[in-house]
């Protein structure tokens, strides 16, 4: 599997397709109470469709990492006890199901590992395939690390040890740092709704209130640029509370 893109399912087709229907709508009443406005911004579902398929991939890959260190974490305990790295990795495929579901990426991951080790294919080489599929920068340079200790004939285990240790203290000062923002983040979302919220509000208690700011070119541009100012600063604004590590 190619973890670098993102197949949505139907059901997920068919959920964005909604979240995308509804904001159109909310956007071309709330600013500009114009079906023209609606029908014009339908071209926008491709992209919105592309950020959404972006943003799933991106957890599938959190997700495999993350158990991938798990994984990881087995066959070092079977390494300490003295196996050969390609029998650790089939010992660990024997305890991986305790743990996840026999669909999972990582499952799926090792049983086609062990698999090709089983038709003596190199396991290096199986790594660096996993790396790259993966697009994850962590598991690429474990499997360089992998690659070049076991060539180099150093302390394996030592290095394994090692490496994983690294990545995992990695993510956990991501995980700590995630913690921290998940307020702001909330709050950012909340902060993103109101202008919104704000223009239902007066819509709703004082329907003619906003009648000049529509269907006459001042009003238009005006709301336009409201619009702009409000979605760049959406933009801005995530962009702010989104920290790699």
């Amino acid at each position: 599997m190619n973890y670098t893109r993102y197949q949505l399912s139907k059901k997920e087709y068919a959920e964005n397709i909604v979240v995308f229907l509804v904001l159109d709508g909310m956007i071309s009443y709330l600013f500009y109470r114009s079906w023209i406005v609606f029908l014009l911004c339908l071209p926008c579902l491709n992209p919105f469709l592309k950020m959404r398929r972006e943003n799933l991939c991106q957890k599938r890959r959190e997700k495999l990492e993350e158990q991938f260190l798990m994984a990881m974490q087995t066959v070092i305990t079977s390494l300490t006890a003295g196996y050969s790295v390609e029998t650790a990795f089939t010992d660990a495929l024997k305890e991986l199901p305790l743990v996840y579901r026999a669909d999972d990426m990582i499952v799926l991951e090792f049983r086609s590992i062990v698999s090709q080790l089983n038709m003596n294919q190199n396991l290096e080489e199986l790594l660096q395939s996993l790396a790259v599929r993966s697009g994850i920068e962590d598991i690429r340079n474990f499997a360089e690390v992998f690659a070049v200790s076991k060539r180099s004939g150093g302390n394996l285990i030592a290095i394994i040890r090692n490496t994983i240790q690294s990545i995992m203290q990695k993510n956990e000062t991501r995980k700590e740092i995630q913690v921290v923002l998940s307020a702001k983040k909330m709050e950012q979302n909340m902060m993103s709704l109101i202008p919104c919220l704000i223009l239902l509000y007066v819509q709703t208690v004082s329907p003619g209130f906003l009648d000049v700011m529509y269907h006459n070119p001042a009003g238009i541009a005006i709301m336009t640029a409201a619009l702009g100012v409000y979605l760049g600063a959406v933009v801005w604004g995530k962009k702010i509370v989104e920290i790699e590590v």
